[in-house]
């Protein structure tokens, strides 16, 4: 490969498609379905605007009425609300020193490629931790404000435990099936759960959790028939035994995925230095995206660059997220417990 520089192997076109597929397949989230792409929200996500509004009518609500002979029927109307999603932008750069042993590679690009997809499928998963931080926050209230007192508005699809004495705060099989319950009949939609690696950790010394290995991936996790997802962004509070965690059960398709190409976007680029040294090569890939929790709309009321978006401390921010579908119809649930 000597000689041969960043722009010999990747072609921009090609690349970028490329990285995007491999992505949603190394993705654990896309994977076990929490996570589901639409060409809907690709094109959502195209769109100039920071956000995006989505308008849905509500489930009809009301009583069947009696037939009585000369009596009219009473009309009976839909309501309608508006979710709203935001388009995250981020780009990250890399230098041909971080790329040096894909170089080598039968396929340069495939193989830089799979590198690249590795890293956005690792930043999807931290953006949605990040989301889900703002979701299930609490805000706390304040005088001069509109939340006078503290206020968690998705307090409906929390299962918390933690404040119990004993084993009773710890996570049991007892206490998840409770927290699946938070769903009603939607429970048996769940696919996956996120937790803290120490939580992982704790349910495997017990042998709760089943280790499963396809025979064309990695080996994966599983508890109660669910994906395992560790992160270690997963909150948590306390130390040592007092620690209380936060896991997260999903439901099927409850994270909408949208790979945006707004217009004058420019997702890949390289560049060289030719002035240091034998020259240094530089690869910046950029994508603007959608990872919305459906049926809780983005407010944007704590963003200091509404024109921008949202940093990953803004959807972490509670102040930025308000629910308006019903509980059950957003299938995400917050579990609080101690292991």
């Amino acid at each position: 490969m000597a000689g041969v520089t960043l722009s010999d192997v990747i072609v921009p076109e090609l690349f970028t498609p490329y990285v995007i597929k491999k992505t949603m397949e190394k993705s654990a989230l896309f994977q076990c379905g929490i996570v589901a792409n639409s060409t809907e929200f690709d094109k959502l996500a195209s769109q100039a605007s920071p956000v995006v509004s989505m308008p849905f009518f509500e489930d009809l609500t009301g009583e069947s009425e009696a037939v009585v002979e000369g009596t009219d029927l009473t009309a009976d109307g839909i309501g309608s609300e508006m979710d709203v999603a935001a388009i995250i932008r981020r780009a990250k750069m890399w230098s041909a020193t971080d790329l040096s042993a894909a170089l080598a590679g039968k396929d340069p690009m495939e193989a830089i490629a799979s590198l690249v997809a590795g890293f956005w499928a690792r930043d999807m998963q931290k953006e949605l931790v990040a989301v889900l931080k703002g979701i299930f926050g609490t805000i706390k209230g304040a005088a001069e404000t509109e939340w006078t007192s503290d206020t968690t508005p998705l307090a409906s699809n929390i299962m918390d435990i933690s404040a119990k004495s004993g084993d009773s705060a710890k996570w049991s099989a007892s206490a998840f099936i409770d927290a699946e319950q938070c769903l009603g009949d939607a429970k048996t939609l769940l696919t996956g759960v996120c937790m803290h690696s120490a939580v992982e950790s704790a349910l495997k010394k017990q042998n709760l959790i089943e280790t499963v290995q396809p025979s064309s991936d990695v080996a994966f996790g599983v508890y109660q028939g669910k994906r395992v997802i560790v992160d270690d962004g997963c909150p948590y509070t306390g130390t040592g035994t007092n620690m209380i965690f936060s896991t997260y059960l999903f439901g099927e398709g409850a994270i909408a995925l949208g790979n945006g190409s707004p217009v004058g976007f420019v997702p890949t680029e390289t560049d060289r230095d030719k002035k240091k040294g034998s020259g240094v090569d530089y690869l910046i890939n950029r994508r603007t995206s959608i990872l919305h929790p459906r049926g809780v709309a983005f407010t944007s009321k704590a963003i200091a660059n509404i024109k921008q978006g949202p940093t990953r401390t803004e959807l972490a921010d509670p102040k930025n997220w308000n629910p308006v579908y019903e509980p059950k119809q957003i299938r995400i649930v917050e579990f609080r417990h101690k292991i």
